[in-house]
């Protein structure tokens, strides 16, 4: 039987003989055959789950359980704070969901997944509390069913869910600028193993440029719940993604891991030769498939991965050894107000199809994203720096040191659950600590320190960072200099009076307080959430013009992201009701519905600084293109011309395809095209990128040209 990632589908439901127990729904369980020592189980727990709201905030199942009439049948990921629910609902609620486990479970282990519940779960099988995450709303984690498993019979599972905002955990109380959506906001999966198993993945692919190869270590976290210790062979093949060639074989390794312990297992090194490289325009993926033999089975586990190398050096950014100049926008989950933070997969692939129609390379996120989201970025190419969600100078506001050493602790549980999920995707190069906490108090600097170390000694491939608003004054006094890159928030002329004069003033005082370092504009905008701000898209036209050429005077700008995508759903919205309280700051609206300022921010995070498209013949153009320098600046490899001549009717009549050269940054080329079709009405050409994306679109009407 094939096996692959737990996050796939390993088993249909009809044939594991596994059944869900809804509402009114009869009992659909099959008659389950055991299956060999090697099957196992990753099962997507979508439907059959009751929901009910608990204002009373009850602490055990035997208080709602009898409650039959106020239980709604509902699918998750889910929430009750999206458009006709509850949208002003804050406090606790419950999720119920009833299975008939098959008797050949008795010898699997049986472990529930949620990849995230918003902020707080309890969780009971059969009424008994098997295990609990609390205040960390967008982290994965897991529960064994095993210890209270009935096989054979009918299983009840309860989850007890709390989104009330809390003193002791990130983001702190109400300090912060997105939806508190409550609920299982993410999938949820039932995994079926032998009982030794492979807990996590982790795998470190460093090229090495000069010599044309990549090491890749593997180091593969064992679990085993037996009685007794197991001697377990752990190997590992590594291929292409979406090839069968076996590229690498590691191992196998031989360990020895204790009754009812965990071990770690490590794999490697080993040298791949002329490894194919990640990159934001040629997003190749490798996949390692891990296999462990023991007593109890066999388990396999697939991770995706990539070869990369981003570094520093003195004040730019370098991706696989070449100098890159990034740019793009930030989005805001959670703000279609019909799904909220329960987002579907249709929805996360249209968002981040808009990010890449934007030309948006680089993004940051103000808290741990979705695997979808991540899985996205990593086939596409957009380079990502994800945050641990602490968040608004309240955060460390006088503090005690009970309070302080409580936020620390949280912070240090939401970062290792962060790292230990997500490490593996290429996309991630840095990881962001904070967000706007007044980086001059000391209290932040120390929750900062010791977020760092630990980033540090989880994962030192990767950058460190923090979002700043407090270096208008003093830049020098504040801890961005404490790590690898100058974070900083810019918003002169929304938030705060002027322009970009001022911004210029602004980055030249940061960059001499920090010599040397690169500096990201890590959000600039136009909101409209102030009531001395006029509404107006065209304001958002002129920031996103005028803001974006005064970042490009100072090569220090490694990278700037404009914020933000989307207009947001928001806890402190200024505008609307209900589930549609917002901020108007983004370039779609709610709906992803494209305003205005959507193609200024496209032309200017393109590559193309320049194109000039016009008639030199009779049904010949010429095509003159000239790639920026900075912001974004990087070299064009794999870029195609679409050429497409209407004639009848305004239809398409004639098409061209050129590959263009590799185009370094700042250079010009020409370039022609000639149509046989009579009665050309207009052509139109697209700069493609190599994974099908356009850059720009440059448009010939007549005797002009438009972009």
């Amino acid at each position: 039987m094939p096996v692959q990632s737990r996050r796939k589908f390993l088993h249909s439901l009809s044939t594991s003989g596994f059944a869900l127990l809804g509402t009114g729904q009869a009992t659909a369980a099959g008659h389950f055959t055991p299956s060999p020592q090697d099957v196992q189980f990753s099962i997507v727990l979508r439907d059959g789950w009751e929901f009910r709201l608990d204002p009373a905030a009850a602490d055990a199942p035997s208080d709602v359980q009898d409650h039959a009439s106020d239980w709604q049948a509902v699918q998750v990921p889910h929430t009750w704070q999206s458009l006709g629910r509850s949208p002003e609902y804050s406090g606790v609620a419950w999720y119920r969901l009833r299975l008939q486990a098959p008797a050949g479970w008795a010898s699997r282990h049986v472990r529930t997944e949620f990849e995230a519940v918003s902020h707080t779960a309890h969780v009971f099988l059969n009424g008994k509390p098997i295990g609990k995450h609390v205040g960390k709303g967008y982290t994965a984690f897991s529960i064994d069913l095993s210890p209270h498993l009935k096989p054979g019979e009918e299983n009840t599972l309860l989850v007890r869910v709390d989104n009330r905002p809390g003193d002791r955990m990130l983001p702190r109380n109400k300090s912060y600028d997105w939806t508190d959506d409550g609920g299982v906001i993410r999938p949820v999966n039932l995994l079926v193993t032998p009982q030794s198993f492979l807990e996590r993945v982790e795998i470190d692919a460093l090229p090495d440029l000069a010599a044309a190869n990549a090491e890749i270590r593997i180091r593969a976290m064992v679990r085993n719940v037996a009685s007794r210790s197991q001697k377990v062979d752990v190997r590992v093949v590594v291929r292409r993604e979406g090839t069968a060639d076996e590229l690498l074989q590691l191992g196998p390794v031989t360990a020895t891991v204790e009754a009812n312990g965990d071990r770690v297992v490590e794999i490697g090194p080993v040298l791949l030769r002329n490894p194919s490289l990640w990159h934001f325009d040629s997003p190749c993926l490798y996949t390692a498939c891990v296999e462990l033999k023991s007593p109890s089975g066999v388990h396999q586990v697939v991770e995706t991965f990539g070869i990369r190398k981003f570094e520093i050096r003195g004040s730019a950014f370098f991706l696989n050894g070449e100098k890159v100049s990034l740019i793009g926008v930030e989005r805001m989950a959670g703000s279609h107000p019909e799904l909220g933070m329960a987002e579907s997969d249709e929805w996360i692939d249209s968002n981040h199809r808009d990010m890449k129609t934007l030309n948006c390379i680089f993004t940051r996120v103000h808290w741990a994203q979705d695997r979808r989201v991540l899985d996205f970025c990593d086939r596409h190419g957009i380079l990502m720096q994800e945050e641990v969600p602490a968040w608004g100078p309240e955060t460390f506001h006088d503090t005690t040191d009970e309070v302080q050493h409580a936020l620390e602790q949280n912070g240090l549980e939401q970062l290792r659950e962060m790292i230990h999920r997500d490490r593996n995707h290429p996309c991630i190069v840095a990881w962001g600590l904070c967000n706007e906490v007044d980086g001059k108090n000391p209290r932040t600097r120390q929750f900062a320190r010791t977020i760092s170390a630990e980033a540090r000694r989880l994962d030192p491939s990767r950058l460190q960072t923090y979002a700043s608003n407090s270096l208008d004054t003093n830049p020098g006094a504040d801890m961005a200099g404490d790590l690898d890159f100058v974070s900083a928030n810019e918003y002169y002329g929304s938030w705060a009076p002027g322009g970009p004069g001022d911004a210029e003033a602004y980055l030249d005082r940061i960059r001499k307080a920090f010599p040397g370092k690169p500096v990201v504009v890590s959000e600039y905008g136009w909101c409209e959430c102030q009531p001395s701000i006029m509404p107006g898209d065209e304001n958002r036209v002129d920031i996103i013009n005028s803001h974006t050429e005064a970042f490009r005077r100072f090569p220090e700008v490694a990278g700037a992201i404009y914020f933000d995508y989307n207009d947001y759903r928001t806890l402190v919205g200024d505008k609307g009701a209900g589930a549609l309280r917002q901020r108007v700051h983004g370039v779609v609206d709610l709906y992803s519905q494209p305003k205005p300022s959507f193609e200024a921010l496209r032309r200017q995070c393109s590559p193309i600084e320049n194109a000039a498209l016009r008639k030199s013949g009779e049904n010949r153009y010429e095509l003159e293109i000239r790639t920026r320098q900075q912001l974004p600046g990087y070299r064009l490899r794999g870029y195609s011309l679409r050429w497409l001549a209407y004639g009848y009717d305004d239809l398409p009549m004639e098409g061209r395809v050129t590959e263009l050269p590799s185009l370094q940054p700042g250079s010009s080329q020409t370039y022609e095209a000639t149509f046989a079709v009579p009665g050309i009405r207009r052509v139109v050409v697209d700069v493609i990128r190599p994974t099908g994306f356009s850059a720009l679109t440059v448009k010939h009407l007549g005797q002009s040209a438009e972009k």
